[in-house]
């Protein structure tokens, strides 16, 4: 399998698939805690069992198609209810036929028929949860932006939170489903009160510091906002798409039109 896992703490591995996302295998003495399944184009579950062999819980972030996808692969996920119809959306024979593109593409090779055909399981739809793996907690929580019912993970005994889509250094806020901008912001900001110091994120192989997090937020003021530049992000989608430089050559990209009170227009 094209799977590359990296524990890049005791217990944290940041595992990625073939087309390049990842997602985070949190492993205790007891039990472990799996943060998105990633395009399920090779079976996910086999791989994390070459991990660990522990009893395993899966949450899904949020339910776009590069990370609920590998949930085909393990039975009865949990998600957030405001999440349900976004999974639904992102699992169907659409996006698996524009995820198999991408992977002819690449040169991944992929079983076509046994990917279209496979059945998503019923998610158990859950605000959040505290997981005590042993030794190792996971405190899972909502943190709506990148979609209504996107879930960020605090692990206080590693300092670490796993935010999900919610932040990357580029972050995309210009999907339908996505929150407007203002709404966003408050809630990244209340991921700013954990006292973590490191961060995982799903679009990058390696650990990040705080302090990346926290000038991605403090970067986005009006002003950044006011001085965003068009791009062609949102096209397909019909969205007036406009891209913020924020510090570190970080980036949001946001619905304009789900900004208007920021951008005052």
């Amino acid at each position: 399998m094209a799977f590359i896992d990296r524990e890049l703490m005791p217990g944290v591995h940041h595992i990625e698939d073939a087309l390049g996302v990842c997602f985070t295998l949190l492993v205790g003495r007891e039990r472990a805690l799996l943060v998105d399944a990633g395009y399920g184009l090779e079976d996910v579950a086999a791989f994390v069992r070459t991990v660990t062999d522990k009893p395993l819980t899966l949450w899904l972030t949020h339910g776009h198609h590069d990370h609920a996808l590998g949930a085909m692969w393990f039975d009865r996920p949990r998600l957030h209810p405001d999440e349900r119809a976004v999974y639904a959306a992102y699992t169907g024979a659409a996006r698996r036929r524009a995820v198999l593109e991408t992977a002819k593409a690449r040169g991944v090779a992929a079983d076509e028929a046994a990917y279209l055909a496979a059945p998503m399981p019923e998610p158990v739809c859950c605000a959040g949860e505290t997981l005590d793996l042993g030794g190792l907690t996971a405190r899972v929580m909502p943190c709506p932006g990148h979609t209504p019912g996107s879930m960020a993970v605090y692990a206080p005994e590693r300092a670490l939170l796993l935010t999900g889509d919610d932040w990357n250094p580029c972050t995309w806020l210009f999907f339908p489903e996505a929150l407007p901008l203002a709404a966003y912001r408050e809630n990244l900001r209340s991921l700013l009160a954990l006292p973590f110091e490191w961060a995982l994120c799903p679009h990058r192989a390696g650990l990040f510091r705080r302090d990346a997090v926290q000038s991605f937020a403090d970067g986005l003021t009006d002003e950044a906002v006011r001085a965003a530049k068009p791009v062609d992000n949102g096209a397909a989608l019909g969205v007036r798409a406009f891209e913020a430089a924020l510090p570190g050559g970080q980036v949001l990209v946001f619905d304009a039109d789900k900004a208007r009170d920021l951008r005052r227009e």
